[in-house]
């Protein structure tokens, strides 16, 4: 299979996403600054989103660049990514209701935590398609980034309990890591 349809699917249901996000968003009840904020934790909390689904996004479209071929279980893994992505919106509105306190703060690593374990396994099943001597296969190597964000995922939701704003602060460092689009993929054409 040609990848031409999965990639524009993902590309629909991550702009879905994103509007979701956006919509979600209140208008803030008085004219000034101080109207404001009580919404500043949903408005951190949509910018570090936006940020994650475009880094997602970018990287998942890289990865597309240089995949020859797709079967059902790549299309299976793409929807799990998606599905992980669509949540979202929930726990950026779950942060708003409650503030950056632990549960919601927790749930938010958990969801994007399940996102990249959801991109790796959709990376493993490229790979499985295409082989081990592949380009993708070849440019992630040992993945030492992909392991570390799940690290550091991990460690978010724990300290989330203790801590809420030190989650914030690695969920901030894993999409820092992320920003620049993956090197080991970007550079490489597709035939």
């Amino acid at each position: 299979m040609d990848t031409a349809r999965l990639e524009a699917f993902t590309d629909g249901v991550v702009a879905i996403i994103i509007t979701i996000m956006v919509l979600e968003i209140r208008v803030p009840r008085g004219a000034d600054f101080a109207a404001l904020q009580g919404d500043v934790p949903v408005l951190l909390a949509y910018v570090l989103s936006y940020v994650n689904v475009g880094i997602f996004w970018n990287n998942h479209h890289h990865m597309l660049n240089v995949t020859e071929r797709i079967d059902g279980r790549v299309l299976w893994a793409n929807l799990a990514l998606l599905f992980w992505l669509s949540l979202v919106p929930f726990v950026i509105r779950w942060i708003g209701e409650a503030g950056f306190t632990a549960l919601p703060t927790a749930a938010y690593g958990v969801v994007l935590g399940c996102a990249g374990v959801s991109y790796v396994v959709l990376q493993r099943q490229i790979i499985a398609v295409n082989g081990a001597d592949s380009r993708l296969a070849t440019a992630t190597g040992k993945d030492l980034k992909g392991k570390l964000t799940l690290l550091l995922y991990l460690a978010a939701i724990g300290l989330a309990f203790v801590r809420p704003w030190v989650a914030i602060a690695l969920y901030v460092v894993v999409a820092l890591i992320w920003l620049v689009p993956d090197t080991r993929i970007e550079g490489l054409v597709k035939r």
